[in-house]
């Protein structure tokens, strides 16, 4: 697991960290590929994410569907199962990993990349909507009857020659969907189990894979109506909670906001960041952890958007824009303010440091910066107090050092000995084996939410902590559903549709894997595979961008929705 995990972690560096050299960091590639794209498409379409909003939520809202225009759900089912894919564990634990390593002025980065992110997402959805490929079916509904998605678009819109790219979007896409879109919802609901209730990863990986399973095995139209329940159910109670922590700690509300605004560009550094003023790693985190809650031009969404019914794929993209703006500036913002609010982002609370678990890390500290290495051969502790000098390796629980270590859950009696990493064990001078150690730690994740939800309802309630495990779990189980559509059409794109319903068998193992595995190692080759697979859908948004402008102009110049709008009213009265 070692190997697995060291690899990963060389991985996901090269993969994120490559780019340009800016003082002693590097502006990441795709950081600057997802903004500047966003930028640009938003400047090309005249700045379409603030003049048509409120066109997207009148088409959201049904009364422009009109039941005899190809797909397989309505708009409001399309806008909701992509919703359940993007508001998933992005918005609970996906933006406290922001804030623990770049501090609260990744908030602020995550706002960029949604404001801008609304164009990108009505950038690929249109065109998701204009290249489809709409099908009979052979009567089996997981087959479905329209495949759509950045795989069509590249090949239908740039051309053959442009298969290739299109190939390779689809094979990352649907990797990205084992772990993005599945392992790491699993993992979180696994993990908040295990946490709270002491249930083991794998009977929880057993019981959600079987949920899953159910659902995904009717295909879109099942997605479709489940969603449709679980999303706004999901989303009115987490923010329901989130609101009323706010209110309760309603004089922190403008000290937070000058808060995230100071250190979005001038930093004193997330709690486990690299350093005191370490810009660009609030700027990374923050861009890096949008991505993931938003998923505006990664490609995924607009896979879930192609099957709605319509014949003016524009109207989808209008809808579609919503969803950064709910997601990111609505949902993630609440978490982010519960975090902040109440202070727990950077307060340590008692914890069991279990030697060989998968929060365990190994760093060292030294002239303002911190870096993680691997484990030492032993680790000498006198009084609960790690002995390392400056530049030597700590052991810490979530990339940061734990300043005082005891044997008993108290905090009594401060341990003596050797900590031998490589065996998941400590030793006392007295010859004891410990394979647990206790502590105060800072926490991270879906962990770091719940926390914030704990004590900002503490006034009221002594459980609050239950909406974040609630959320997770419905967040987690939608997430994993509505990603199996998006993979399973890329093994649709590339084998057809025979490779469908392997492809859900694979999705739902993979499901009770990312249940089981360390946390750090699935999220980080969610990221690995996440960065990689938005290039190629950019290249094709940019270099299709004359055909959005045209696409756009067509369809704000002839109204279609007057007419769609009549044809809803004739549907409604005759019952259909």
């Amino acid at each position: 697991m070692e190997f697995l995990r060291q690899f990963v972690d060389k991985f996901n560096s090269l993969v994120w960290e490559t780019g340009i050299p800016v003082g002693e960091e590097n502006i990441s590639i795709i950081v600057i590929a997802l903004i500047g794209t966003g930028f640009f498409l938003t400047l090309r379409l005249g700045f379409i994410q603030l003049r048509h909003f409120g066109h997207g939520v009148g088409i959201a809202s049904g009364k422009y569907d009109d039941p005899n225009e190809p797909g397989d759900v309505s708009h409001f089912q399309a806008l909701t199962t992509a919703l359940s894919a993007t508001v998933g564990i992005g918005n609970i634990a996906g933006v406290a990993l922001a804030i623990h390593w770049g501090g609260p002025g990744a908030l602020f980065w995550m706002w960029v990349t949604a404001a801008v992110g609304m164009a990108t997402k009505y950038s690929e959805v249109t065109l998701a909507q204009h290249f489809r490929d709409v099908h009979d079916t052979e009567g089996h509904a997981w087959e479905g009857t329209v495949s759509g998605g950045p795989m069509y678009y590249i090949e239908k819109g740039l051309g053959p020659k442009w298969k290739p790219l299109a190939v390779l979007f689809a094979i990352l896409l649907g990797i990205t969907a084992f772990f993005t879109g599945n392992a790491i919802q699993a993992n979180t609901v696994a993990d908040a189990m295990q946490t709270n209730f002491g249930m083991a990863t794998w009977v929880t990986g057993l019981i959600t894979s079987a949920i899953v399973a159910v659902v995904i095995l009717g295909g879109i139209s099942r997605i479709g109506k489940v969603t449709g329940i679980l999303a706004p159910l999901m989303a009115g109670i987490y923010v329901f909670g989130a609101m009323v922590i706010i209110i309760l700690n309603i004089d922190q509300l403008l000290p937070s906001f000058a808060t995230i605004f100071r250190e979005a560009f001038n930093p004193t550094a997330g709690v486990a960041g690299t350093g005191v003023g370490a810009f660009l790693v609030t700027l990374m985190w923050g861009v890096r952890r949008g991505l993931f809650s938003n998923e505006a031009g990664q490609g995924s969404a607009p896979i879930a958007h192609a099957a709605a019914k319509t014949d003016e794929p524009v109207s989808e993209g209008a809808v579609a824009l919503l969803e950064p703006f709910i997601d990111t500036i609505v949902i993630v913002t609440m978490t982010a303010l519960v975090i902040i609010m109440t202070g727990v982002w950077n307060e340590r609370t008692p914890e069991e440091i279990t030697l060989d678990g998968g929060d365990i890390g190994w760093i060292t500290f030294a002239d303002g910066h911190r870096a993680d290495v691997d484990p030492p051969a032993a680790i000498q502790v006198a009084n609960g107090r790690q002995v390392a000098a400056p530049g030597e390796p700590m052991l810490a629980w979530h990339e940061v050092s734990v300043d005082d270590l005891f044997t008993d859950e108290d905090h009594q009696n401060r341990f003596t000995g050797t900590i031998f990493p490589q065996d998941g064990n400590a030793r006392g001078t007295d010859g004891t084996t410990y394979t647990s150690l206790f502590g105060d730690a800072v926490e991270s994740g879906a962990p770091l939410t719940m926390l914030g939800f704990r004590q900002g309802l503490s006034g009221v309630v002594s459980w609050g902590h239950y909406i974040v495990i609630l959320s997770v779990l419905l967040f987690g189980i939608s997430t994993a559903i509505s990603w199996s559509y998006y993979g399973d059409r890329c093994a649709s794109y590339l084998f057809g549709t025979k490779a469908v319903l392997p492809y859900k068998f694979a999705f739902v193992t993979m499901h009770f894997v990312g249940a089981v595995l360390p946390l750090t190692v699935i999220w980080e080759m969610g990221d690995i595979f996440l960065g990689i697979v938005i290039l190629p859908n950019l290249i094709a948004l940019i270099l299709l961008s004359p055909k959005l402008v045209e696409l756009t102009k067509s369809y704000f110049e002839r109204e279609p929705w007057i007419e769609n709008a009549e044809a809803h009213k004739r549907a409604k009265e005759e019952g259909r």
